[in-house]
């Protein structure tokens, strides 16, 4: 899932000064489920946000709403509503819903409250880990379900580099090396013979060498 963060609270309040309407929209999709985008945190965000320490001015008036998912355009356009003296919008989604909620509302500006941090999973109670950055050529079936492109520091390939120490990475002893993690999954699943396989280069094209991505779906697949 996506995984965002608050932006601190002085940049958000910087971002609607002047405004004297603004409503604020939380997503209930994937920003929700880190405790950054749902609408108690649009709530709380509205509740703090009114107070006059964050402004020169008189603050703005806030109203909070929710949708389901801002980075989905038709259910924006049927869903979404706001009140009609809104000046701008605050959106507490990914920036995938930010430029989503901008395309329907071109004539007011959409804020983004969060910083859009990476692609995870929920480890922990409270804590969220980076397994994947979206590169177009997925390897997991031949590392274990382990991601060395998002997991390695240095995105290696074929095997851990001669940092690696006593299975933690050289950047700092709380790192896990990636490899070392496929490594253990390998051996554990009686596959170690996928470790011998040597990959080529990476086709980097499919990240992001040329230009925004974007996927259609076969309309034979879609009936």
């Amino acid at each position: 899932m996506v995984v965002g963060d608050l932006k601190p609270v002085h940049e958000i309040a910087g971002s609607v000064s002047g405004f004297h309407n603004v409503s604020i929209v939380a997503c209930g999709g994937c920003v929700s489920i880190c405790l950054s985008g749902g609408m108690k945190s649009a709530d709380e965000l509205a509740r703090e946000l009114s107070h006059q320490r964050h402004f020169s001015s008189i603050p703005p008036t806030f109203h909070t709403t929710s949708i389901q998912r801002q980075c989905e355009l038709d259910f924006v356009r049927a869903y979404l509503q706001i009140p009609p003296d809104t000046e701008a919008i605050l959106s507490l989604a990914c920036g995938a819903g930010v430029q989503t909620v901008a395309e329907v509302f071109e004539t007011l500006p959409v804020i983004p409250a969060l910083n859009t941090s990476f692609l995870g999973s929920l480890d922990a109670p409270g804590l969220w880990r980076e397994k994947c950055l979206g590169c177009g050529e997925c390897v997991l079936a031949f590392t274990g379900g382990i991601c060395p492109v998002s997991r390695c520091a240095k995105r290696l390939l074929n095997g851990p580099c001669g940092g690696s120490r006593n299975g933690k990475c050289e950047i700092g002893n709380d790192v896990d090396c990636a490899w070392q993690l496929i490594i253990d999954r390998l051996k554990a699943l009686g596959r170690l013979d996928d470790y011998e396989k040597i990959f080529p280069v990476k086709d980097w094209s499919r990240d992001r060498g040329k230009g925004p991505r974007s996927l259609g779906m076969d309309k034979t697949r879609a009936e």
